[in-house]
């Protein structure tokens, strides 16, 4: 037995493309155990990078490393750095901030992600069968990226610093958002590398920020409990503009009467409806009532209708929207890049637009343009 013994001493990673690499290939490693929930992250990964938008009509501003989820929708966020490189310590806390806020939580519509996971199987080599075997249960893809889209904007995700050593100044700050952030999850995870003479290597990886998630009260994880449409409409007897309540009536009863109303899960009220369009169930938009009234929007989820009904499908329902000025000009923004994005407009807008006689969501929503027609 003694001799099947190998001798193991750590050993550098000689750049970090070579560290980023071993993560793209080998996502298990990340596989810890969760003391919150007694169950394993799951991850799968799907794109190494992952560019994230300052706004809705731009295009990437930055990067981030890798992009992961588990079978119960919850995305993991990742960021890559050597113990050698000065940013560890405060900028790269910034820049994993940044892609939480930004493009997790605002700009990557689900059918963005399910894209962004068929081009990599595809390049991988990889059956998408055999890739959503791990992840869908019995839900159909489209259900599992809504998921993993409304858990980005609840905030419901895991962010993971990791490093082939950890200085205290981050694990400090770890700790510290673990505390604060109650429905996102920080980690920190040490990655130490061993090899011998030959080609053998070992990676042992030594999670921090585990105490502090397991110390997070039950009540502030994770909930998943769905916007109703009686909440949608206790908020809305509640705003001042009664054009503003007529048109957010409206556009629920309509979807209601012609397609499918589905709850979010974020803080804010929230309802998106699913059309049926040329036999498939599309989501088209979301109506958020945030706290302050004068943003409330619709917002169009043109990645969801590309995805399903093509270049053409999108540019007619675009085309269908009435001719909204704040609007208008995000909708050009979209031709020009190829209907990707997630353009909106507020609920105060739209009611300028009726007013002016442009359309009447509470009549004929298809023939009027709210909210769009594939005619």
């Amino acid at each position: 037995m003694g001799g099947d013994l190998q001798a193991l001493e750590p050993a550098a990673f000689e750049t970090e493309e070579e560290f980023q690499e071993l993560l793209a290939r080998h996502p298990r490693v990340l596989d810890f155990g969760s003391l919150a929930d007694a169950s394993r992250c799951g991850c799968c990964w799907w794109r190494a990078r992952m560019g994230v938008p300052a706004s809705a009509e731009s295009g990437p501003a930055y990067w981030l490393d890798h992009l992961f989820v588990d079978a119960d929708g919850v995305p993991t966020l990742v960021e890559v750095k050597r113990a050698s490189d000065t940013r560890i310590r405060r900028e790269v806390v910034g820049q994993m901030l940044d892609c939480a806020a930004n493009g997790g939580a605002r700009y990557w519509p689900g059918a963005l992600l399910q894209r962004s996971f068929g081009e990599t199987c595809l390049a991988d080599g990889r059956s998408l069968e055999e890739a959503y075997g791990e992840l869908l249960g019995d839900r159909s893809a489209e259900e599992f990226w809504a998921m993993v889209e409304e858990r980005l904007a609840a905030g419901q995700m895991r962010l993971l610093f990791v490093a082939d050593r950890i200085p205290l100044e981050l694990r400090a700050i770890v700790e510290f958002l673990n505390r604060q952030m109650r429905q996102t999850d920080v980690y920190a995870v040490e990655l130490t590398q061993y090899r011998d003479a030959g080609d053998l290597r070992v990676l042992v990886p030594r999670i921090h920020g585990e105490v502090t998630t397991a110390a997070k009260s039950p009540s502030g994880r994770r909930t998943t409990q769905r916007t109703t449409r009686a909440d949608m409409d206790t908020v809305i007897r509640t705003r001042r503009a009664s054009e503003t309540r007529r048109i957010a009536t409206a556009l629920l009863d309509h979807a209601a009467a012609t397609g499918r109303l589905e709850g979010g899960t974020a803080k804010y009220p929230s309802m998106s409806v699913y059309y049926p369009v040329a036999g498939r169930q599309v989501p088209i938009w979301t109506l958020s009532l945030y706290g302050n009234p004068a943003k409330e929007e619709l917002a169009f989820s043109f990645g969801s209708i590309i995805h399903h009904l093509g270049l053409d499908g999108a540019a007619a329902f675009a085309e269908s929207l009435p001719t909204v000025p704040g609007l208008a000009k995000k909708l050009e923004v979209q031709r020009e890049k190829g209907y990707k994005g997630w353009p909106s407009v507020t609920l105060s807008a739209i009611a300028v637009e009726t007013r002016c006689g442009g359309g009447d969501p509470g009549r004929d929503s298809t023939a009027h343009g709210w909210p769009g027609s594939f005619a």
